[in-house]
């Protein structure tokens, strides 16, 4: 059964080599520098509003992480963007990413649309967002550096 918990300063030694396995699988296309990924890690454990991370449990094990944002847009209202989603690799294919999908559903009754980012290549994710539902916009991403 999976449980979810909220991160704190404590999980970095657990999520942190999780985040690095994370940016170097098929789920991301371009490299992050270590000092954003750690900055994102301390981000998420304090007090800022927009995002929030996640160590995700099973019968009472740590098996992965989550970080959300939280944002609005013009055409939909309050939105969730699901950053990144870490299950590890031993723990696949028993359905901890549906049930992480089902809670984040459910704790967050008022959010009118749910997004993420997933890589071409990155046929199994795609397949269990498409499964619940998600649907691809079209849209080319842009953006621009500081």
């Amino acid at each position: 059964m999976l449980t979810v918990r909220l991160m704190t300063a404590q999980d970095e030694t657990y999520i942190m080599p999780l985040v690095k396995q994370f940016y170097s699988c098929e789920a991301v296309d371009h490299a992050v520098p270590m000092a954003v990924l750690q900055q994102t890690f301390r981000q998420a454990v304090s007090d800022n509003p927009l995002l929030e991370g996640f160590v995700l449990q099973e019968d009472g094990k740590n098996v992965g992480y989550a970080y959300i944002t939280h944002m609005y847009a013009s055409e939909a209202g309050p939105c969730i963007m699901i950053e990144e989603l870490m299950i590890e690799p031993l723990a696949r294919g028993k359905g901890l990413g549906n049930a992480f999908f089902e809670w984040l559903f459910d704790a967050y009754p008022d959010t009118a649309r749910f997004r993420l980012e997933v890589t071409p290549t990155n046929s199994r994710a795609r397949a269990l967002y498409e499964r619940l539902g998600f649907v691809s916009l079209g849209y080319d991403q842009m953006i621009r550096g500081r």
